[in-house]
């Protein structure tokens, strides 16, 4: 019995390198070869399913559970050598006129697509190309031009406008790299009703990225406002403070205080800031939904708003 209690509580671990591949923030795991040492940035060579990938390392080896590997655990091939690195760069070097190409190529085709990016597999025997489109497009003429021009498999890709500003990159309205280019592993799910819970403006402009959908950023403490904003008073609520009534004229979910309109007795009124535990108003246990709230499928898609600035 022991022994069994022993087997489930202790934990196996394995050695393995953090790899990074193109474009992603996303760390995936391999095994080591025995005797190479990694360091941050060390080229090597992986076997994906998509076969031979040329990537780096994201860091040293280290030791994680079983139950934060995606099996099968393969193996690093070998460290990037001479070759490998020239014949990346050389691969590298082909990406922008293979794009030139598929740009006439599509204008050509009258297709609505514009493209993103695209890379050469590093067996040199396939071209990915990245595109985004409102529509699903019939590109079978397409690949069949693009075939005949590079003599090698070709593939179209499309993505949606997350993955676009993933895949460029740029500096979002807080004046750092985008999330999804920079640190963001996956895509999370963001909400209007997050923004609202956060008391932010709905003005497209302040709360959509550079993909015009949602910031991921707002999912980051959205479980911090939730609770908060369940202990907040509504805006034009009355509310007793300790020096009478008043009206709530705003909120601040930071710092858990409530600014008061309070009726000073002379005709005037008094704006006073309380802590939110000083006051007496009914408890909401969870935020109310809104009577008409965006379905869960469109969720970072802003609602329409004819008097938003774009």
């Amino acid at each position: 019995m022991r022994s069994a209690f022993r087997r489930l509580t202790d934990k196996t671990m394995k050695k393995v390198v953090p790899i990074k591949y193109k474009n992603s923030a996303k760390q995936y795991y391999f095994a080591p070869r025995p005797g190479d040492e990694y360091e941050r940035n060390t080229p090597v060579i992986v076997e994906t399913a998509r076969g031979l990938e040329f990537v780096r390392v994201a860091g040293p080896v280290k030791e994680v559970e079983d139950s934060e590997i995606v099996p099968p655990l393969r193996p690093v091939i070998r460290i990037a050598n001479a070759r490998d690195k020239e014949f990346y760069a050389q691969c590298e070097a082909k990406r922008p006129r293979a794009m030139q190409i598929c740009k006439e190529r599509i204008a050509a085709h009258g297709l609505d697509m514009k493209l993103i990016d695209c890379e050469f597999t590093f067996d040199g025997g396939k071209v990915v190309f990245y595109f985004t489109s409102p529509e699903r497009v019939d590109f079978r003429e397409l690949v069949k031009d693009l075939a005949s021009t590079f003599h090698m498999r070709i593939e179209l890709r499309q993505i949606g406008t997350r993955d676009e500003t993933k895949y460029l990159g740029g500096i979002a309205p807080c004046g750092r790299v985008c999330c999804c280019a920079g640190n963001m592993p996956e895509f999370k799910k963001v909400t209007i009703k997050m923004a609202k819970t956060q008391g932010l403006s709905l003005n497209p402009g302040k709360i959509s990225g550079l993909c015009g959908r949602l910031m991921c950023c707002l999912g980051y403490e959205s479980d911090y406002y939730a609770e908060a904003f369940k202990q907040m008073p509504k805006v034009g609520a009355e509310v007793g403070t300790p020096e009478g009534k008043g009206s709530v004229v705003s909120v601040n979910m930071l710092k858990m205080q409530v600014k008061v309109k309070i009726d000073d007795k002379n005709g005037g009124m008094i704006y006073k800031d309380f802590p939110v535990d000083t006051l007496r108003f009914p408890r909401k246990n969870a935020p109310k939904a809104q009577e008409k709230e965006e379905p869960d499928d469109d969720s970072d898609v802003l609602p329409d708003n004819p008097d938003a600035v774009y």
